[in-house]
This record gives structure tokens, C-alpha cells and sequence, in this order.
């Protein structure tokens, strides 16, 4: 039977991993605690954080949030990252923490209930901000109108057109 404090830590696991958008799973083998307390840091901008838990009271907790696909990954000194907002930004912190030195690699990620190996999770780190995505599906977006409108309104200059040099002939003569 696992004591109380263990109990409230698999409650407090179960909640994080419920309520998180994306979850990485990372070998933090070598990472000092002043490195990972400096990776503390650094998640906290991007709204998500890491810690690290027993493998046995993770893979307990992750079974009782639905998340049995992380339970076989949970292998190893493993540190679990949560994201709570934008998906790609724990991921983006992770590669450029991950580029600066030794210490911590990246195993695997579970997003919208399917795990995702360590190149799939890594790819997040390359895509823009949601925000310039964003702005790319509307420009998409508005493309066709713009054309139309831009079709639509050249009948109306060759017109136009038309008109002034007609007026500019009278007005030679």
C-alpha cells in the first residue's frame, strides 16, 4: 500500500497530466540541478513545466488520467515536461535548451492521446507561432476575394478608361 505522501503525489501527477496540452517525456541523465532549475525557468515563460517523478508513480498516474500510452515510455531517469497553452512551445524551449549542452534528450511525446516519437515531438519545434499561422490561413483566406474583387473592378477601369480618352478626343477638336 503506498504511503500518503506517495498517494498525493500520483493525485497531483494525474491532474497536471489531465489538464496538460501536450506531455514530453525526456532522459535527463547528466542535467545538473542548477541546469534543470534554470529549465524550470525557461518552461515557466512558455506556460508548462517539468518534473520529475518515480517512474512507478507516474506510469500509476498516467493509467488513472487515460494516458496508458506514456506508460511504456516511462523507462529510465525520466523527466516529464507539461504544456498548458500553445503546443509547440514547451518543445521549442526543450530544442534550444537541449542545443546548448548535454544533459537532457528528448524520448518521446504524447499529444491529443497519441504518442509521438522523438523526431515527430522535435518537428514541433520548427513550425511558427500560432499566431503567424494564423495569420497565413487568412491571408489564404482572403486571397480569392481580393482576386475577385481586383476582376470584378477591371471591366470598370477599362471603362473608365475608355471614357477619358473619349473625352480627351472632344476636347482636341
Amino acid at each position: 500500500m503506498p504511503t500518503e505522501r506517495k498517494q498525493q503525489i500520483v493525485k497531483e501527477i494525474e491532474e497536471t497530466l489531465k489538464k496538460s496540452s501536450i506531455i514530453v517525456l525526456s532522459d535527463y541523465r547528466g542535467l545538473s540541478a542548477a541546469r534543470l532549475t534554470t529549465l524550470r525557468r525557461r518552461l515557466r515563460a512558455s506556460n508548462s513545466e517539468i518534473k520529475v517523478v518515480k517512474n512507478t508513480l507516474s506510469r500509476l498516474a498516467a493509467a488513472r488520467a487515460g494516458k496508458e500510452a506514456l506508460v511504456g515510455s516511462l523507462e529510465g531517469p525520466t523527466a516529464i515536461t507539461f504544456g498548458y497553452g500553445d503546443v509547440a512551445a514547451p518543445v521549442k524551449t526543450l530544442a534550444a535548451y537541449q542545443a546548448e549542452g548535454e544533459g537532457l534528450a528528448v524520448k518521446c511525446g504524447l499529444l491529443g492521446g497519441k504518442l509521438y516519437n522523438r523526431e515527430d515531438i522535435m518537428s514541433l519545434a520548427t513550425l511558427p507561432s500560432r499566431e503567424v499561422l494564423l495569420g497565413r490561413v487568412l491571408g489564404q483566406m482572403t486571397a480569392p476575394i481580393s482576386l475577385l474583387i481586383g476582376s470584378l473592378a477591371s471591366p470598370m477601369r477599362g471603362f473608365l478608361g475608355i471614357l477619358q480618352g473619349r473625352i480627351k478626343q472632344l476636347e482636341e477638336k
